[in-house]
């Protein structure tokens, strides 16, 4: 049977993968939580779990292509999102085999890593999925806050839809505003954001764009501002467990 990843291509596995090289940190921490052993490479991004000790072949969207392929990865992880097509393509042309995963939605998120680590990785479902299913069953209560999700300043990007944060955040009673009818992660102008006929909060991830008490808040002077974990509102795998419960005490 030939192995197809998220987005149809096949990937020329003859077994389970036992040499990995992840490019997506959120697939990092799910590997390492689950067959730490068969991990051998990671991005410079990937800080999850923080004494992670494999080789490092740079960032997600500049990989090292010729580290990676010295590691004789059985198997490169990839996400359609956080890396470019570019590389994908380049690594399939070295003979490499890419698992490219597609996420947009929690439950999305959860059946894209139950698939990749027993259809690639041949490795039955761990705790911290099973947990995280758990967590994060039932329906999608009615909004009760809106918030903007600034994730980058100086052009200042928004978290739009379809997105994972979106999603994610609509399962905590959180409606995402300020990046129009569509459009993942668009433009906008802080004075438009910074409106309480559009929004209640303005969430600041300190991720992909580092915003701090002192940098950030000082924006916005008509809606109140929340320092929040970036990790925990676009991430995947084990960190879905602790974003229940860290952001629905938030």
């Amino acid at each position: 049977m030939t192995l197809r990843d998220d987005l149809g291509a096949p990937v020329p596995l003859v077994g389970p993968a036992r040499r990995v090289v992840s490019l997506v940190p959120s697939l990092t921490e799910a590997l390492a939580a689950t067959c730490p052993e068969r991990l051998v490479g990671a991005t410079d991004w990937c800080t999850h779990p923080v004494d992670l000790d494999v080789a490092r072949v740079r960032g997600t969207k500049n990989p090292d292509l010729a580290a990676v392929a010295a590691l004789g990865p059985d198997l490169v992880v990839a996400n359609k999102e956080e890396n470019r097509e570019l590389d994908v393509r380049r690594m399939r042309e070295r003979g490499l085999a890419v698992w490219v995963t597609d996420i947009e939605t929690v439950p999305g998120s959860l059946a894209s890593m139950r698939r990749l680590l027993a259809e690639a990785l041949g490795v039955g479902e761990p705790r911290w999925l099973r947990d995280a299913a758990q967590a994060w069953a039932g329906p999608v209560p009615a909004p009760s806050v809106r918030a903007v999700v600034p994730i980058w300043r100086d052009p200042w990007m928004v978290v739009g839809r379809p997105t994972f944060t979106a999603d994610l955040l609509a399962r905590l009673g959180v409606e995402v505003v300020g990046g129009g009818p569509t459009g993942r992660y668009p433009h906008a102008e802080v004075a438009a954001l910074d409106d309480p006929a559009l929004a209640d909060v303005a969430l600041l991830p300190d991720e992909p764009y580092e915003f701090t008490a002192a940098d950030g808040p000082e924006s916005f002077a008509h809606i109140p501002t929340r320092l929040v974990s970036g990790r925990l509102l676009t991430w995947y795998g084990p960190a879905l467990v602790e974003a229940r419960i860290s952001l629905d005490r938030a």
